[in-house]
């Protein structure tokens, strides 16, 4: 059932299209390649923007495919196995596509992992890749933000970083089209992204961040990690 259920995936992926908006070759991208949810780190590198995802990973690693060069099955000797397989995010989203159809942007962040899965569409955001998908979205379709915070001077430099609005927490209700970032103070830091409206690559998320707005700031603050806290 579990491999049904990862094959029936893969056949959306497959049958997904390329990129319907521009793609910039110039500048370039960012690539991880880890396993088991960012513990282990095989590669990060920058790779050149207007690549394909799975070209981007042909420069770095021995890969193996399937259905036509369409598909992952191993990279560096790490095969699929079980429910043990490849997956990859661009921007800290689940991709929908064939990473030989997704095309890269400049500041584009890709990432493969090799994980265990119960459900193949688990994990749909993940907050690694902050400050994306706020800065690029996905697909070269990026989508506006607000940040939510009973402290409006302490977000301000973030709002900078976003390009976001900052608002407090008893404005009225939010488009569900919009990116939504809550930023509480306290201790004990968390951080997790959640889609909102439902498990879509590219659709609007929820950034719940506990601890220091500061730590926002930093170029990668959640590197390899798909949450933080709880």
């Amino acid at each position: 059932m579990r491999r049904a259920a990862l094959a029936a995936v893969l056949l959306v992926a497959l049958a997904g299209c390329g990129s319907s908006s521009s793609t910039s070759s110039a500048g370039g991208a960012t690539l991880w390649v880890t396993r088991d949810r960012g513990a282990h780190v095989l590669h990060s590198t920058r790779v050149p923007a207007g690549e394909s995802v799975l070209q981007a990973l042909d420069r770095v690693a021995n890969v193996k495919t399937r259905f036509g060069g369409r598909y992952v099955r191993g990279v560096d000797g790490v095969e699929e196995h079980g429910n043990r397989s490849w997956f990859y995010y661009v921007n800290g989203y689940l991709a929908d596509r064939s990473a030989a159809d997704y095309r890269l942007r400049k500041g584009d962040l890709a990432w493969w992992d090799y994980r265990s899965w119960r459900n193949p569409a688990q994990d749909p955001v993940v907050v690694g890749a902050f400050p994306q998908p706020f800065l690029s979205g996905y697909d070269g379709r990026r989508r506006r933000t607000v940040i939510v915070s009973l402290d409006p001077d302490a977000v301000r430099a973030l709002a900078r970083r976003l390009h976001a609005q900052v608002v407090g927490p008893g404005v009225g209700a939010l488009s569900r089209n919009v990116n939504v970032v809550h930023v509480q103070r306290g201790g004990g830091e968390a951080a997790v992204m959640e889609p909102v409206g439902g498990p879509t690559a590219g659709g609007p998320v929820k950034f719940t961040f506990r601890g220091d707005p500061q730590r926002l700031l930093q170029t990668r603050p959640f590197r390899y990690r798909y949450e933080v806290g709880g």
